[in-house]
């Protein structure tokens, strides 16, 4: 069950409902999560009646929808609606995905949308993703290197060398599975959580890079590291199909090789 970091003494309230017009021929409904911070008000659940005959499939396209049509003062972010830069990512119908990519089809009854769990809001369904982008940036997610590059070519790896790094390297940074893990809402303020950890795992393992004795010993720390206990949420949340338990459980494995 996702959870919800509240503002202090607060509560979730029943909010507004918008009925579809007379003439709707295929209404579905959304219940949606609103807060405003700078109001003072509770957070609320607005309820939606969209009539998705004049909707695109997606969720996304719903929201814009409501948006443009409904309620100009929803709040949400978007931007390229294929499903690659992560920006539309939120927790429908219980778990976190891509607007985007997520088909009203696929979810019976109505529809519920709330932020990313366990995340403080900006607004609606804007979480405040400061911390997570500062947990990426502390794994140093580039190449780093001694020696000179090669003055005529590119630094080159093999095909199977670059498969290694193929999967790891197409994450987008949606924050899904971070805020699909148990450990990271306990303990966002010190453990990394499985972003920033994929995304290390990815350079540990980059053939050209030359820093992967201190990428390690940065990351031997009982909660920058150690604080995954495998519940495997993240895995499961990806929206790409990637496998973050799995990188973080190599780099531990790489960590008790060299203690060996």
């Amino acid at each position: 069950m996702a959870q919800f970091r509240l503002p202090p003494n607060s509560k979730i309230v029943a909010g507004k409902t918008y009925k579809a017009p007379a003439d709707a021929k295929n209404v579905r409904v959304f219940k949606i999560y609103r807060f405003d911070p700078e109001s003072g008000e509770n957070p609320r659940i607005d309820t939606y009646e969209v009539d998705m005959a004049t909707c695109g499939p997606m969720v996304l396209d719903a929201l814009i929808k409501i948006k443009n049509e409904i309620d100009s003062t929803l709040t949400f972010r978007r931007s390229c609606r294929e499903g690659i830069c992560g920006s539309c990512a939120m927790n429908i119908d219980g778990k976190n995905t891509l607007a985007c990519t997520k088909a009203c089809e696929d979810i019976k009854g109505p529809i519920k949308i709330y932020p990313l769990p366990h995340m403080p809001v900006i607004k609606d369904l804007v979480p405040d993703l400061t911390n997570f982008y500062a947990q990426y940036a502390a794994v140093k997610p580039w190449l780093q290197t001694r020696t000179p590059a090669p003055p005529d070519r590119e630094r080159l790896q093999s095909k199977q060398e670059q498969e290694k790094i193929d999967r790891p390297a197409a994450c987008i940074l949606c924050a899904c599975c971070s805020t699909a893990c148990p450990s990271y809402w306990w303990n966002g303020d010190r453990y990394l959580g499985p972003a920033a950890l994929l995304a290390a795992y990815r350079w540990i393992i980059d053939s050209r890079d030359e820093a992967t004795g201190e990428r390690l010993d940065a990351l031997e720390d009982p909660f920058r590291l150690y604080r995954c206990h495998t519940i495997m949420n993240c895995t499961e949340a990806c929206p790409k199909n990637l496998n973050p338990a799995r990188a973080i459980a190599e780099i531990k494995k790489k960590l008790a090789e060299r203690r060996h």
